[in-house]
């Protein structure tokens, strides 16, 4: 793991409809590791990252991604984001798609068979993506993300949706990629998947309730699980 943070949010503050959804946060994202993003649907999960991204519009605070405001112009080939739903066109295959792809970020040609390697897809590079099952077509999104060798990826509900056994295939390509020494945030409202993580942001309501590694949630909660830890933390906060 990297010395220094990745990303740093500094009083965040973000109104959307009116409402309320960041009140100020502050955090930091360490560099090569998973940091998994979780709590309930709604909590500003997506808001957080869509201003990490430089997507949002933010009513005060700010944040920086690998030392530059994010959104810069020089974080758009270092910085990847992929949508809960899959960018991809279904009646093209996964070759077709990466081409595409590679053609709008200015990659070689040869970086698509390395990709679709990188991401477990080679016997299926040349099947459209309408006959791919929902795990493959989450790789396919992933490895669009992937062309132009990011050094950060943000990734929104990678695994809503998916069966046990794809969400741990995924899993799997994400341990691979910060084994590379790329830095992934990944928001999920699925509790069991934060052991998967280096470090953990748990949110609720537009606040972060921890910041911790999923051992020393366990630790100081002395939950058994992670949700059990995570409803801990809102009673101890309810009693405060």
């Amino acid at each position: 793991m990297n010395e220094g943070p990745a990303i740093v949010v500094d009083r965040l503050v973000v109104r959307r409809g009116g409402k309320l959804v960041l009140p100020g946060i502050s955090l930091e994202i360490a560099a090569g590791a998973i940091t998994g993003l979780l709590g309930p649907s709604g909590t500003g999960k997506t808001t957080l990252i869509r201003a990490i991204v430089g997507v949002q519009i933010v009513e005060s605070g700010g944040v920086s991604v690998l030392g530059m405001p994010a959104g810069s112009a020089p974080l758009r080939s270092r910085v990847a984001y992929v949508t809960q739903t899959p960018s991809v066109y279904s009646d093209l295959t996964v070759r077709e798609n990466l081409g595409y792809f590679a053609r709008i970020v200015d990659v070689p040609g040869g970086r698509v068979d390395e990709v679709i390697e990188t991401v477990g897809l080679g016997e299926y590079a040349n099947r459209q993506v309408v006959n791919l099952s929902g795990g493959q077509r989450a790789r396919v999104s992933l490895g669009s993300a992937l062309l132009g060798d990011p050094d950060v990826l943000v990734l929104d509900e990678p695994t809503v949706g998916l069966d046990p056994v794809l969400r741990t295939e995924l899993w799997s390509e994400f341990a691979n990629l910060a084994a590379r020494g790329k830095t992934l945030v990944v928001s999920s409202h699925v509790m069991d998947e934060a052991m998967h993580c280096q470090e953990l942001l748990l949110m609720r309501e537009g606040d972060v309730l921890a910041a911790a590694s999923p051992r020393e949630l366990l630790d100081r909660t002395g939950a058994p699980d992670m949700e059990t830890a995570f409803l801990r933390l809102i009673e101890q906060g309810a009693k405060r």
